[in-house]
This record gives C-alpha cells, sequence and structure tokens, in this order.
C-alpha cells in the first residue's frame, strides 16, 4: 500500500507540475490570439467588445498573471476548457469530444492487442529457442526501430491508391453521417485499417524482442531448473514460473512507453487525416487555436498519467516483494 500511495503522490504532483506548465506555454507564444481571431473573421469591433473578448478567454491584460491562473484552475475545476477559436463560438470540451472516440479506438484497441500478441509471441520465442518464432527477430528489431509515421507513409504509398481496399485518408466515406449502423461502422473500420496496422505492427515488434530476451535470462535460473526437477508440466513451468516473472519488465516498460505510444499515434493520425486528437492538434497549431492545444495537451497528459498509474498497479499484483514493501 506504501508503494501505491507514494506513486500517487507522485502522479498528483506530475499532474499539478503539467498543467500549470499547459497554463503558460500559450502566453509565451508570439502573437496575440484574440487579434488573430478577428482577422480570420475580418471583423471590426469596438475596444469594449474586444474588451469582452479578452475577457472571455481569460487573458484579460487587467487581471494578474496570478489571477489568470488561479481563474484558469477554477474552470478546470468545473470542467471548463474554454472556447475554440478556429470553431467558436463552440467550448474545447465540445471538440475534443467529437474528436476523441476516434483516438480512443485507434490507441486502445492497437495498444491493447500489441502489447498482448508481442508479449505471446515473446514468450514462446524465449521458450522455444530456434523455432520458427526466433527467425522473425531480425525482422522485428528492425520494425521496432522504425518510426510509425515512417511506416504510415510507406503503408499509403504502397497499399492505398485509385482503386484500392484501403482508404489513404479521412475516418469514413465522404458524405456518410456519424451514426451506430452497419454502413458507417464498416466504413470507419475500413479506415482504420491502415493506421491500425501501422501502430499495431511497429509497437508490436518491440514487445516481442522485449519478452523474447527476458525469457531467455528467466529460462535460466534456479528456481526454473527446480520447477523442472519436480517434474511440473511444461506449460505451467512456462506461463506460472518463466513467463510471470519475465513480464514484470515489460510492464514497467509499457508505462515508460505509453508517451511513445501516444505520441506516434497522433503523428499516425496527421500522416492518414485521421479524425482524432493528432489531426485535430495539427488544425489546432497551424490555425494558433490556444485553447484547443490547451485542451488536447491536457488530455493526452492526464491519459498517460492514468494509464501510467493503472499499470503500476499492476505490477504491485504481479510482483509480491512490491505488497511485502507496504
Amino acid at each position: 500500500m506504501t508503494f501505491l500511495l507514494r506513486r500517487l503522490a507522485f502522479y498528483v504532483f506530475t499532474a499539478w507540475a503539467a498543467l500549470t506548465i499547459n497554463f503558460f506555454i500559450p502566453r509565451m507564444i508570439p502573437g496575440d490570439p484574440v487579434k488573430s481571431l478577428i482577422s480570420r473573421f475580418q471583423g471590426q469591433l469596438s475596444t469594449d467588445a474586444l474588451h469582452s473578448l479578452y475577457v472571455l478567454f481569460g487573458l484579460d491584460s487587467d487581471d494578474s498573471l496570478w489571477d489568470q491562473y488561479v481563474d484558469y484552475w477554477r474552470q478546470l475545476a468545473h470542467g471548463d476548457l474554454g472556447l475554440s477559436f478556429t470553431a467558436f463560438p463552440s467550448p474545447v470540451s465540445e471538440v475534443i469530444g467529437d474528436a476523441l472516440p476516434w483516438t480512443l479506438a485507434l490507441v486502445g484497441v492497437t495498444t491493447a492487442v500489441s502489447f498482448l500478441l508481442g508479449t505471446g509471441l515473446g514468450v514462446l520465442a524465449g521458450w522455444r529457442r530456434g523455432s520458427w518464432v526466433d527467425g522473425l527477430l531480425p525482422v522485428t528489431t528492425f520494425l521496432s526501430s522504425v518510426p510509425y509515421f515512417w511506416l504510415g507513409l510507406v503503408a499509403i504509398a504502397v497499399l492505398a491508391g485509385p482503386g484500392s481496399f484501403f482508404p489513404s485518408s479521412g475516418g469514413y466515406e465522404p458524405g456518410l453521417v456519424p451514426a451506430l449502423d452497419t454502413i458507417f461502422l464498416g466504413s470507419a473500420v475500413q479506415h482504420s485499417l491502415l493506421p491500425a496496422a501501422t501502430i499495431l505492427i511497429s509497437s508490436m515488434s518491440g514487445w516481442i524482442l522485449s519478452m523474447r530476451n527476458m525469457m531467455v535470462t528467466v529460462a535460466a535460473e534456479d528456481y526454473i531448473t527446480v520447477a523442472h526437477a519436480k517434474g511440473l508440466p511444461e506449460r505451467r513451468v512456462a506461463v506460472s514460473y518463466a513467463a510471470r516473472n519475465a513480464l514484470l519488465p515489460n510492464v514497467a516498460g509499457f508505462a515508460l512507453s505509453l508517451g511513445l505510444i501516444v505520441g506516434g499515434t497522433l503523428l499516425v493520425e496527421i500522416v492518414f487525416s485521421y479524425p482524432g486528437l493528432g489531426f485535430l492538434l495539427f488544425r489546432a497549431v497551424s490555425a494558433k487555436d490556444y485553447p484547443l492545444m490547451q485542451g488536447i495537451f491536457l488530455v493526452i497528459t492526464l491519459s498517460v498519467l492514468v494509464a501510467n498509474l493503472l499499470a503500476d498497479v499492476a505490477y504491485l499484483f504481479l510482483d509480491p516483494r512490491t505488497r511485502k514493501e507496504g
């Protein structure tokens, strides 16, 4: 329990630091977002109306930086992320809410599948050295070092194009209205195949390699020899003894690599113009939509922190020594 409380305190502090940085970064970027918004709509506003916009976006020069910081936390406490410049007057939470399910589906499914498949194949390759799975190691070593977005560009060049089954961009066929019906869902799945395969192939290769190496190391331990000497079934020794202990570094590595996974996924969304948070962030940066950028950074940061916390909880249950420390 002590271990979990320490980790929880660490994540609370990290969340506070990330949210504070998220507050200051847009205010350090050169330019005036309100004037940029006005010029985009080619509007002429009075001084009072202009001042009202500054107040609306929390950029009132009459307020001190500390007052703005306090207002920022007060808004977060009420779930208010501000108004988007590009989708004005839509709230940032509404704009992010439209894109978040796409990223959750893409990241959640591919991350879980890649970790499970990669770990399973790594266990098989490490336990049965010299089998056909070992022959995949040179390929997995190469693929694990390839950036997600580069693999996406190669996939578009090779597999997408006129007449191809794989669309090169978008989240669904133009003209369809998002709805829970077979036509829209089929189109959404078809458009997600290339982005998902790109992430799956690249990330799964790393799990295979790391798990295989850990299984080779664990298989040489004395307790594995003792388990064989007791006459325990091969499957039980492989799963309950070897794989369980070899899995611990992979769980820790999974937590550490979540940021890279999310970052790579966002780049894949930009490459495929996939309507998730990555493509939305690209559009927000291009349009200097500071409130939307802040909101996306906030969602990404909190998602990675929560996922890391869950990985720590899993580590707590997998490693009895951690529980003894508590």
